[in-house]
């Protein structure tokens, strides 16, 4: 990469559990860019919400408490941090309660807003450029990124993946995950505020039969080819 030319944009897009935090994490710390993981940034609106029983099932009470939760997404791709009202929350977001609820809580649109709003202002900051992910990082936030990735894999992968990344072997718990991963898809893919797609410009990656380091190694040989390719 090289880092005199304009800061350089990349997104990843995709349905949970297709490893776009792991891959786009390791990408932007190669490359010497900063990371974003919004989905951390919505996960944490989402404790925000439960920590303050606000009822997530209500769009109108999550709008209206949208704009108190103060949440600062640390972008260093070596260690990324969340914190909310200055708290860190790393640990937390990632509990079952708050995984159950994000998806209700992300579609209200002035949940959206605000985040679309930090998000930007996260890319404006990174001198030398980011890798973004999420599941409209391609199709609303960054539009004009430099390059759009996104992330497939069978649902049966990706819970079969989620189950080993947390110790379950029992089929009946598996069967689980793949439930609750059926249940986020079709959640994100169906909200009327901007849904989970591929952006018309993307380059779809099928990670159902690769290694992280293999995804990892191509998305960064199509960044390479961008930033040659612009630089041309």
């Amino acid at each position: 990469m090289d880092h005199s030319s304009a800061p350089v944009v990349v997104v990843l897009d995709g349905p949970a559990g297709t490893g776009k935090s792991t891959v786009s994490r390791e990408i932007a710390a190669r490359l010497g860019l900063s990371f974003l993981d919004t989905g951390a940034m919505y996960r944490a609106v989402t404790f925000w919400m439960l920590t303050n029983e606000v009822d997530v099932d209500d769009p109108y009470a999550v709008a209206l408490a949208a704009d108190k939760p103060h949440v600062v997404s640390g972008t260093d791709a070596d260690g990324p941090t969340i914190t909310v009202d200055g708290v860190d929350v790393s640990g937390p977001i990632r509990e079952q309660a708050v995984t159950a609820a994000v998806s209700a809580v992300s579609a209200v649109p002035e949940v959206r807003t605000r985040m679309v709003e930090l998000q930007r202002a996260s890319a404006v900051a990174a001198k030398r450029g980011m890798v973004a992910e999420g599941r409209d990082m391609g199709t609303v936030v960054f539009p004009e990124a430099d390059l759009k990735v996104f992330l497939t894999a069978s649902a049966e992968t990706r819970a079969a993946r989620r189950a080993a990344q947390q110790g379950v072997s029992d089929p009946h718990a598996i069967a689980a995950i793949l439930a609750d991963i059926n249940r986020r898809d079709a959640a994100d893919s169906g909200r009327a505020t901007a849904p989970l797609r591929k952006a018309d410009d993307a380059v779809e990656v099928d990670t159902s039969e690769m290694s992280p380091e293999q995804v990892i190694t191509h998305i960064i040989g199509l960044v390479r080819d961008r930033a040659a390719a612009r630089l041309g």
